[in-house]
């Protein structure tokens, strides 16, 4: 390694320990915690460095969308970030688990469609819808819980988001998708309460190649950077009816059309 690279990566991991140290105090940070990351590269070293200084078991990976024009200067139209196995609450029908988030950080609730990757993936990316299904065992509705202790995480651009596991901090798992081996999910509408005020409403037309895009690009995005997802793994495909801030206090309910609904509360961490 050159004196460049060492220099680098004794930044990265500076910047990596720091969010790890605030995620695990529950304390805010109030500015970025040492040089950002300039590009997708630099930020997963960031995540990666910081999964490993964290130490916990990865039970998924949350995707979200990188919008134009930073698509474009970035190379990539979605981003990845690890889920850890305790901040994953499964819910039972009518449960409303508290979920919690970093007050005076960044804060915000989506609906999400779950898609689960088999244990035994071969390490072959699939190349369409078909084969990508053949990889899964399980799609369930649900609700990405994304915070940060950094309150400019998303605002910051997207190898910021990255940097800090992706803006994930837990995950609602809502009932099985009944027939999920041969759903649209283009078709099922969503829609998003907060304090049952309803906030949006969509469909996963609007995201890109929709979930099963989302695991292909999840898939990819893993074996290139050598993480080894063999033994299954969550994939909480992108938000479909929005990014939705929220605070502590505040309880968010999403409508999958014909599917059933799941909410939380949010509390402080």
């Amino acid at each position: 390694m050159s004196s460049n690279e060492q220099a680098f990566h004794e930044k990265a991991r500076t910047v990596a320990g720091a969010f790890v140290a605030a995620r695990r105090e529950k304390r805010a940070l109030t500015t970025y915690p040492g040089e950002a990351p300039a590009d997708l590269a630099a930020a997963y070293i960031i995540q990666d460095l910081a999964i490993g200084i964290d130490g916990r078991t990865v039970a998924g990976w949350k995707v979200g969308r990188i919008n134009a024009p930073e698509d474009a200067r970035l190379g990539a139209d979605r981003l990845a970030g690890p889920i850890f196995a305790d901040s994953v609450v499964t819910a039972a029908v009518g449960e409303v688990p508290e979920m919690p988030v970093f007050a005076k950080g960044f804060a915000a609730a989506e609906a999400e469609f779950l898609l689960h990757v088999a244990p035994g993936w071969d390490g072959v990316i699939p190349a369409d819808d078909a084969a990508t299904r053949k990889v899964l065992d399980a799609v369930h509705i649900g609700i990405e819980v994304a915070s940060s202790p950094y309150p400019g995480i998303n605002a910051d651009g997207p190898p910021v988001t990255v940097s800090d596991f992706g803006n994930n901090a837990g995950l609602v798992v809502g009932p099985v998708l009944e027939g999920w081996e041969n759903a649209a999910f283009e078709t099922i509408s969503v829609r998003f309460e907060i304090e049952g005020v309803e906030i949006a409403a969509a469909t996963t037309a609007t995201m890109l190649d929709g979930p099963l895009g989302a695991v292909r690009f999840l898939l990819a995005n893993l074996s290139a950077r050598g993480i080894d997802c063999s033994g299954g793994t969550w994939v909480s495909t992108g938000a479909v009816t929005g990014v939705h801030p929220v605070v502590p206090g505040q309880e968010v309910l999403a409508h999958f059309e014909g599917h059933g609904s799941l909410g939380c509360r949010i509390v402080a961490a």
